[in-house]
């Protein structure tokens, strides 16, 4: 079970805090939460005291039972009527003179940051402490978000035969939400993309009512969550017809691009460096201006996590870090192409976790 790492982390955040100079941390951000305690709800405010100190969770009543089950082990729970924060207080009342606490200054709002320091003792703005250990991935994280990546490729597998030319875009989408939910998704990480035609061109494009053409690219991003870990996956098909030649040519440059990047990536190399692995492919065949975004993007307890695999990242990618890779190429007016798989980044190179079949799917 992923709960059973709980204790190591907590005690890599203590080493943190020491070094820090900080006698405990309010964790608020709820992924953070649940990375340290197994706690599954929406709504919780997390005390990990330094040293030998204890950890504990304060959350409300629709948690009672789920919170003291959920965390056993690794922290304390305790249901709170009404405020919570003035059980935080209570808690974190007794901070010596030297050494304060801190907070997660990244999870909450400049107002919430001036009333708790009009309330609280020594409270310290802290930044990604608890980021910074999500970031490596242990084997029980990998397993989760390779077995989302899992269900993710058999849910598509299940609808690419029903997809023809007359079906919405939005019915495309649903029944494809509704093959990773049957197949185990707990949820959706974000709201599915199916772009078709010209709209394929939209990285992000929202899912519509606009009816799928014979010839049309089709655009499918998705994914799904196991354990609370997401899978980020993307594959591009043409729908109703044969690929025509620009489609054709379009779509390898793409594949071409992310088979290179998924080969070279290798850790502490920056992000900078990793994307120009499948950037310099695109450029070279003189597409350079239609790859707009980033590579890629980290992927954990949430869809979107660091590190990032950016033109401006400098920073050296981690081992054991947890990726996407997904390349694209976007013409506005005529559609685009984007595949996008799950990587593990090791010393030597990546390993994929999702199932990487980029062959061009031409649904006849």
């Amino acid at each position: 079970m992923i709960a059973d790492g709980r204790v190591a982390r907590l005690e890599r955040l203590r080493v943190s805090l020491a070094s820090a100079g900080l006698e405990a941390l309010i964790v608020t951000h709820i992924a953070n939460i649940r990375y340290l305690t197994g706690f599954t709800g929406s709504s919780a405010i997390l005390v990990v005291e330094g040293g030998g100190g204890d950890a504990a969770l304060y959350t409300d009543r629709r948690y009672d039972v789920q919170a003291q089950e959920e965390v056993a082990g690794a922290a304390v729970a305790e249901i709170v009527r009404g405020d919570p924060w003035k059980a935080v207080r209570r808690r974190v009342e007794g901070a010596s003179a030297t050494d304060g606490i801190g907070f997660e200054a990244h999870a909450v709002t400049a107002a919430e940051t001036q009333g708790k320091n009009a309330r609280y003792a020594h409270l310290i703005p802290t930044t990604n402490l608890v980021e910074q250990l999500r970031l490596s991935k242990d084997d029980d994280e990998r397993r989760a978000i390779a077995a989302a990546a899992r269900v993710a490729s058999d849910a598509l597998e299940a609808v690419l035969p029903s997809i023809r030319p007359g079906l919405r875009e939005i019915d495309v989408a649903a029944e494809l939400e509704r093959e990773l939910r049957v197949r185990g998704s707990e949820w959706h990480p974000f709201p599915t993309i199916a772009a078709s035609g010209d709209r394929s061109a939209l990285p992000h494009a929202r899912t519509t009512e606009r009816v799928i053409e014979p010839g049309d690219l089709l655009l499918l991003d998705f994914g799904a969550q196991v354990e609370g870990y997401c899978a980020d996956v993307t594959r591009t098909v043409v729908v109703g017809g044969r690929a025509d030649e620009r489609q054709r040519e379009v779509y390898e440059v793409v594949r071409e691009a992310q088979v290179q990047a998924i080969s070279r990536i290798h850790s502490g190399m920056t992000g900078r460096e990793a994307d120009r692995q499948a950037r310099s492919v695109i450029e070279d065949k003189g597409f350079g201006d239609a790859f707009g975004h980033s590579l890629g993007h980290g992927i954990g307890l949430e869809v979107h996590e660091a590190p990032q695999v950016s033109r401006t990242n400098e920073d050296p990618i981690p081992l054991g870090c947890v990726i996407t890779v997904e390349p694209g190429i976007y013409f506005p007016g005529w559609g685009g192409v984007r595949i996008e798989d799950d990587v593990v980044v090791t010393d030597g190179g990546t390993e994929l976790l999702s199932d990487g079949k980029t062959e061009l799917v031409e649904l006849v």
